[in-house]
């Protein structure tokens, strides 16, 4: 049986302090910023799939434990042992899966922890079912639940539902943070890669109320001249 203090040594093996210096600055640490007090071992995310693929039958109660750890890297290896529990597991288990991560939505507090864990744990479960949980995840006042509620949608986007993406991209519209524009922003561009006409219909009535990086990043991979079109408000 996996346990929480091997986990702890083995994800040790491989930490850099001088990538880990990188990392602090990269995501922001300082005061007064969105990352502020993350602490990080220097750590890689394949090298952290690694460990999360030796350790994803650590009990819940550890990866509780590793999941309120000021660590960065041991938030997003619990994270990631939660992300192969559920896309092994039976109904039961993805059930149990989604609803502990509800249960643990601060500790989820940073970008890359939101985008590595939410459309494959709260979309995935969410699809074919009711999506009022992302409307109420829009409303809060924290940022990383906002961002759950759009990358969340990822999950619909490969199934081919585009709907839920364009629901929670409007509600967050006039969203003030640049990190809920980036999201949007991407999920939109996603929308876009697999069916431009449907991206195109949403834009019309909404670009030129949108933030200019969320604009941007939804119209990435169109041609210049309709990116320019966009950009200039003369579509």
């Amino acid at each position: 049986m996996a346990t929480l203090a091997a986990l702890r040594r083995r994800l040790r093996q491989p930490a850099s302090s001088a990538k880990a210096k990188v990392l602090q600055r990269f995501f922001r640490t300082g005061p007064g910023e969105y990352g502020e007090g993350d602490i990080f071992l220097g750590v890689t995310v394949p090298q952290m799939r690694a460990v999360a693929r030796q350790f994803a039958d650590l009990a819940l109660a550890d990866v509780a434990r590793l999941l309120s750890s000021p660590i960065h890297e041991e938030r997003l290896c619990a994270l990631l042992i939660l992300v192969h529990r559920f896309q092994a597991g039976d109904e039961r288990e993805r059930d149990r899966v989604f609803r502990f991560y509800l249960r643990h939505l601060r500790y989820v507090n940073n970008w890359d922890l939101v985008d590595l864990s939410a459309d494959k744990i709260v979309g995935a479960h969410l699809v074919g079912r009711s999506t009022a949980l992302l409307a109420r995840l829009t409303r809060s006042r924290n940022i990383w639940e906002r961002r759950i509620a759009i990358v969340a949608t990822f999950a619909f986007i490969r199934s081919g539902q585009y709907r839920p993406t364009l629901t929670v991209a409007q509600l967050l519209i006039s969203d003030r943070h640049d990190l809920i524009h980036k999201a949007v922003g991407w999920m939109l561009r996603e929308v876009g890669k697999r069916d431009v006409a449907v991206l195109e219909a949403w834009l019309r009535p909404h670009y030129r109320g949108m933030p200019r990086t969320m604009l941007r990043y939804a119209i990435e991979r169109f041609p210049a001249g309709r990116r320019r079109a966009y950009l200039t408000g003369t579509v």
